[in-house]
């Protein structure tokens, strides 16, 4: 009887969850390698991350280095006026350092001439051509009865597609209505003139009321006794690399313009490397920590690119006999950019302001041309960064990696179709054998039963 109880415990037979014990035991076989492919992919994953956070900040440090190795951070310049309400001025690499003495004698003007007075816009004028001439070029405008008041004159100046310069506007003053004709340039080559011809007569009239309100002038200004003269009150030829922008006329002043380096321009040329230079430093150190008391580990801990990169950016910034010419400049630390505890850099701006005043081209030979440290780390940078570089090489062999996991996690996928197969069919076939085995039971139960009975009676 026991045995026969057994055989019919709750569970036997066809009761079997095989779906259910199959996905269990096929999920025990996959963990070991899926957790293998799992961890190996996360890390590569982490890696091509951190590799991207680094190659941009060195691409920041590259950027950061392009003015200081071709020079042009220092050839920044100033130009200083003693009253700028009276002019401005602006100075390229072009210009020359010195002190020039500046007299505004006169500012460029633009012509402008109004008519006589009319009752409004709309007045009749008169017919005939209108012709209107900026120095070789000349506006014939055939004025009909369509045309011929105050507002249409003006608009078909202003609507002429061959209008050689010269714009025209309705002013309604105490004296009427009035046609004001402007040149749009300032400066005597740019002076228009009107005349009228043919027509009922109007339109001469109409030229004869014209009054310049503005005669047309070039603007003067003396620099160093100098007089110059031109079109516009913006004068970019009169000294090299300088631009002076006229506002007032100060005729009998003499005022002073001090062009010279821009040495805001190149301390923040040399902070922004420094800076540059600083965030790769903090990146470096976030990817290689390591926290001893929970053992989490930077992405680039103990990589062997990484450490290259960081022990060749340190010995060229640390090395000597960088420079050029006879009294060289030499090291970085001369310039006041030194070397902290931490790895980072920091600029002093007195030392800097001392190198400044013994001659920017001693600061500037020790960054750029063939022995510069710019021009060095540049080399360094740009071997690491540019196509088929150090950093294309690392993510391609960490591509070739994830697709060698790849083919793992496929090989991985078609066995354990097999495995789950095989469960199945092997759980199967214990299906069928316990509910045959559940069927004799019954059949047993019952036999004994009937013998029971039987006995009883």
């Amino acid at each position: 009887d026991t045995i026969m109880a057994g055989l019919s415990a709750a569970g036997l037979g066809s009761g079997l969850d095989i779906t259910s014990l199959v996905s269990q035991l096929v999920a025990a076989e996959r963990a070991p390698q899926q957790t293998t492919i799992d961890t190996q992919r996360s890390k590569i994953t982490t890696q091509v991350s951190a590799l991207g956070a680094l190659k941009s900040t060195l691409s920041s440090l590259r950027d950061a280095l392009a003015t200081l190795k071709s020079g042009t951070a220092f050839n920044a310049r100033t130009a200083v006026s003693s009253d700028t309400t009276t002019f401005t001025a602006s100075a390229t690499s072009a210009s020359s350092a010195g002190r020039y003495a500046i007299e505004v004698v006169q500012l460029a003007q633009a012509g402008k001439s109004a008519s006589a007075g009319y009752s409004s816009s709309s007045a009749v004028v008169g017919t005939g051509t209108l012709s209107i001439s900026v120095g070789s070029a000349t506006l014939d405008l055939e004025i009909d009865s369509g045309s011929n008041t105050l507002a249409g004159i003006r608009d078909a100046i202003n609507g002429a597609s061959n209008n050689p310069g010269v714009t025209a506007s309705i002013v309604n003053g105490s004296g009427g209505a009035q046609l004001v004709l402007s040149a749009k340039q300032s400066g005597l080559a740019n002076a228009f003139s009107v005349s009228a011809s043919g027509g009922d007569g109007g339109l001469d009239t109409f030229v004869a009321g014209l009054t310049e309100a503005n005669p047309a002038r070039d603007a003067i200004v003396r620099i160093d006794s100098v007089e110059v003269s031109a079109a516009s009150n913006k004068i970019s030829t009169a000294i090299d690399g300088v631009t002076l922008n006229l506002a007032k006329a100060q005729p009998g002043q003499t005022l002073s313009l001090e062009v010279g380096v821009d040495r805001a321009a190149i301390s923040g040329s040399l902070n922004g490397f420094v800076t540059a230079y600083n965030n790769y430093v903090t990146l470096r150190s976030q990817l290689t920590a390591y926290d001893a008391s929970t053992g989490k580990k930077g992405a680039l801990l103990g990589d062997a690119t990484l450490r290259s990169i960081d022990a060749s950016l340190s010995r060229t910034l640390q090395a000597t006999g960088y420079g050029a010419g006879s009294n060289p400049l030499g090291t970085l630390s001369e310039l006041g950019v030194r070397v902290q505890v931490d790895g980072k850099l920091s600029l002093d701006a007195t030392a800097l302001g001392s190198a400044l005043d013994s001659g920017t081209d001693r600061v500037a030979a020790l960054f750029s041309g063939s022995n510069g440290v710019a021009t060095a780390l540049s080399t360094q940078l740009h071997s690491w960064l540019d196509s088929g570089g150090t950093f294309d090489s690392r993510n391609e062999s960490l591509d070739q990696r994830a697709r060698q996991l790849d083919d793992s996690q496929a090989r991985l996928d078609a066995r354990m179709v097999s495995v789950q197969a095989r469960y199945q069919a092997q759980f199967s076939k214990l299906d069928s054998l316990l509910s045959s085995l559940n069927n004799t039971s019954t059949f047993l139960t019952q036999q004994l039963a009937a013998l029971n009975n039987t006995k009883s009676s």
